[in-house]
């Protein structure tokens, strides 16, 4: 039977003037309910597997428009930071010319993102069906196996690279206590136009607020959120 005790807020630790734990986010997400986890995963799997085939199509399209662009490969692969700071390949479709990761450290001092998350707007490496794909996080879709597989969940915090989470201090960690995920409250509160800061504090708000319900919810927040394009690039 899962355990019940009500979680309180800790003590705040400033260190340098930044929060460092104002809750126990960990004891949160042990007290919630056993079953909640099991249905999450099943859930996860059954969905992957319908949305990979009603979207077979989707996939089919999109590959081949990258390749007649910019030729192969198709997908691109990277280390992003998952549950508990465990480093996992992510699949995209690429989205971006083939040097551009030789171009990221040469484009930091462009970033319009705050904290440990890189976002440009007119990212000079997006290729012209890389913008489309985005807009519509159509480049996501093939981390439908990455839930498969385990490394992620459908709701949950967007996991990003390994190193720039490996800068984050105790507080902001906190967010990986959790599978990362296709959607969250980042994706229907703004996406990129949120800050890091803000960022992080959504993430932990979801693992508060961790539930079927919610999970529900945030899912059908996402398609009007996705076709809006509010602050996709």
């Amino acid at each position: 039977m899962a355990r019940t005790n009500v979680v309180t807020a800790d003590r705040v630790v400033n260190f340098k003037g930044r929060k460092i734990i104002e809750l126990n986010y960990w004891e949160i997400y042990d007290h919630k309910a056993n079953i909640y986890k099991w249905v999450k995963r099943a859930f996860d799997v059954v969905a992957a597997c319908v949305a990979l085939i009603l979207l077979s199509p989707v996939f089919l399209l999109t590959a081949i428009a990258i390749f007649v662009e910019d030729g192969g490969p198709i997908f691109f692969t990277q280390q992003r930071a998952g549950k508990d700071m465990k480093s996992f390949t992510i699949y995209k479709f690429r989205s971006m010319y083939k040097n551009a990761e030789d171009l990221f450290e040469k484009m930091q001092e462009q970033n319009e993102q705050t904290g440990h998350a890189f976002k440009i707007k007119d990212d000079p490496r997006v290729t012209h069906v890389g913008k489309f794909i985005r807009r519509y996080s159509i480049d996501e879709l093939p981390q439908l196996f990455n839930i498969i597989k385990g490394d992620m969940s459908v709701v949950g915090p967007r996991p990003i690279l390994y190193e720039q989470m490996e800068e984050c201090n105790a507080y902001e960690k906190q967010r990986l206590i959790v599978k990362p995920g296709l959607t969250c409250y980042w994706q229907v509160c703004g996406r990129a136009k949120i800050k890091w800061e803000q960022w992080v504090e959504l993430d932990l708000k979801y693992i508060q607020d961790m539930s079927i319900k919610k999970d529900i919810e945030l899912i059908i927040r996402t398609f009007p959120a996705v076709f809006g394009q509010d602050g996709a690039y």
